[in-house]
């Protein structure tokens, strides 16, 4: 695969030039890390100094960039390069941008409420940028895509040998570290250098036992024990675009009503599904999974809502949450994550990347329903 072209970023300009004139803005600053990648192509590692995008309403976008970056931005599409020689300088350097853009009344996208007030009525906060990404294009899909393949591999590569490495006196961090060298040597070979742009790879966790209760637990040199569920949340990312696939398997004969747990974890995902479609809001989505979870009596266990925005960034809106309004359109892309919790007892996750079209849902992660609850079972 090979990185977005020119042509692509130019269409985002153009698109955003078009929503400019609609707002009756002269020209946009863009300096959120990820709003500038997206409209530019521009991949960076930020700074505490300010690096910035502009789109004037017409013409060609410039960057503003600390002297530094000046050889770095120079690789990419755009030709009009301007520079400022430090940070905090005698002038912040946002108010250079400002004053560098020559706009009359300006966009700025993320603002320090500081700088904010010295920067005068005419300059307002804009989310055009952040609210055109979360609609994905076709070239952005099919990164999602991949990356989704390659969560999924990683997942493959636990279930056919999580139990070798834990009869062998592995631990949990022994068997993330063998799934993520595992799925980013592939990644390596098949997509090249791309896959490592915006810090890595193939990132995850696995926990187990009564820590698999935490939602954010974090793997330790703790060896799962038969009988206990164990946590796998992988993400990977190819050209920049985020995407994810997670399981709860059992290591083991299963006890109690752990395959329950399963079950109910795999209807609270298929009601997801159901549920995203055009039209439907945000918080109705999550409504829709998590009352699954209710109807089985495990209300008590959820910590969390169903689901977020995923692209440039692993997490982004709009949020499958309560409270938000937003309705879905074709080309949004959420994660689908049910998941049970009970402190000081066990937990379960599962985690698909699930597209909005103009139907039915795609998920675009394959290990779920290529491995129902009673394959996800490591025999010891």
């Amino acid at each position: 695969m090979k990185l977005l072209p020119e042509s692509f970023y130019r269409r985002l300009v153009t698109r955003i030039q078009t929503a400019l004139d609609a707002e009756r803005l002269d020209g946009l600053l863009l300096l959120d890390v990820p709003n500038v990648i997206y409209a530019s192509g521009f991949f960076h590692v930020p700074s505490e100094r300010p690096l910035g995008f502009y789109i004037p309403r017409s013409g060609e976008p410039a960057f503003f960039v600390p002297l530094l970056e000046q050889e770095n931005v120079a690789h990419t599409w755009v030709k009009d390069i301007r520079t400022y020689f430090e940070y905090p300088g005698e002038t912040h350097p946002v108010e250079w941008m400002v004053a560098e853009s020559g706009a009359a009344r300006l966009g700025i996208d993320a603002l320090s409420h500081e700088v904010f007030r010295r920067l005068g009525e005419n300059v307002v906060l804009s989310p055009i940028v952040e609210q055109m990404r979360w609609v994905k294009e076709p070239e952005e899909i099919a990164f999602i895509e991949k990356a989704s393949s390659y969560a999924d591999y990683c997942l493959e590569y636990i279930r056919d040998h999580a139990a070798d490495i834990i009869s062998d006196g592995g631990t949990e961090l022994d068997i993330l570290r063998a799934c993520v060298s595992a799925t980013a040597a592939k990644m390596k070979a098949e997509v090249g250098e791309i896959f490592k742009l915006r810090g890595g790879s193939v990132v995850g966790t696995v926990h187990s036992g009564p820590r698999a209760a935490l939602p954010h637990g974090s793997p330790i040199e703790r060896r799962p024990q038969p009988g206990e569920p164990m946590i796998a949340g992988i993400g990977a990312s190819v050209g920049g675009y985020h995407a994810e696939s997670g399981a709860t398997f059992i290591v083991g004969d299963p006890r109690g009503d752990q395959m329950r747990c399963l079950h109910a974890a795999a209807a609270c995902d298929a009601a997801a599904v159901r549920a995203l479609r055009p039209g439907e809001t945000c918080a109705r989505v999550n409504e829709a999974a998590l009352g699954v979870l209710r109807d089985y009596g495990l209300g008590d266990a959820i910590r969390h809502r169903i689901g977020h925005g995923m692209g440039l960034q692993g997490h982004e809106g709009p949020w499958l949450a309560p409270g938000d309004q937003t309705l879905l359109v074709p080309g949004m892309v959420f994660s689908n994550e049910p998941g049970i919790y009970r402190p000081g007892v066990d937990g379960y996750r599962t985690i698909n990347s699930m597209l909005v079209t103009e139907g039915a849902a795609r998920v675009t992660s394959r290990f779920l329903e290529q491995h129902p609850p009673e394959a996800r079972i490591i025999v010891l």
